[in-house]
């Protein structure tokens, strides 16, 4: 996550959310900037290792019951955590 973050806030700054500006932009940041290939690939690998993480995390508590009594309310509070991260991504996806 941290990693994800990092990388965000780099590429942000390189990035120009205009409509006419944005492909150019992320073309400036591949070409030019020292390790900015890099820096986007690792960004949008790490956003799906980071997905891959969470269904396994899911999946876990499936099989372990972790959505049954006592812990209803944590696992409601996950799903709503889960739904706002793929908000996220769908945010930085559409980027």
């Amino acid at each position: 996550l941290v990693l994800q973050i990092v990388t965000g806030i780099v590429l942000a700054m390189h990035y120009t959310p205009h409509v006419d500006m944005a492909f150019a932009s992320v073309e400036h940041i591949m070409r030019n900037v020292n390790g900015g290939h890099m820096l986007r690939y690792v960004h949008a690998n790490g956003a799906s290792l980071f997905f891959i993480a969470v269904y396994a995390h899911i999946f876990r508590g499936l099989y372990y019951g972790s959505y049954k009594t006592p812990r209803e309310i944590t696992w409601i509070i996950g799903i709503l955590i889960f739904v706002l991260m793929m908000a996220t991504a769908f945010m930085g996806y559409v980027l």
